[in-house]
């Protein structure tokens, strides 16, 4: 089973930049369609980005569309996701995640089997 571990987290203002990264062991990252969720305080975890093995295709929440990227890096077993033009709502703990289900949707969190321990954003106002 694959390892994950994120970082990249941290405390900017709105309108700021954050840079995700998430670092793959156990196997090899291009084995999966991965995945970036996350979950705010007294909420439900939400499905952010996902991307294919072969990266040839992206997927993204409309909250976040048009301001997030993702992106891997297959020989560096690394997925990224780059966030812009952040706002306070987006704060919340994200968590990468491999998929390892084809039976549910990429954008449903029961598709996904292997978690990172997720790492904190905060925006402030």
């Amino acid at each position: 089973q694959v390892q994950l571990v994120e970082s990249g987290g941290g405390l900017v203002q709105a309108g700021g930049s954050l840079r995700l990264s998430c670092a793959a062991s156990g196997r090899t990252l291009s084995s999966y369609d991965m995945g970036w969720f996350r979950q705010a305080p007294g909420k439900e975890r939400e499905f952010v980005a996902a991307i294919r093995r072969s990266g040839g295709s992206t997927y993204y929440a409309d909250s976040v569309k048009g301001r997030f990227t993702i992106s891997r890096d297959n020989a560096k077993n690394t997925v990224y996701l780059q966030m812009n033009s952040l706002k306070p709502e987006d704060t919340a703990v994200y968590y990468c995640a491999a998929r390892t289900s084809y039976i549910t949707s990429v954008y449903s969190e029961t598709a996904f089997g292997s978690w990172g321990q997720g790492t904190q954003v905060t925006v402030s106002s």
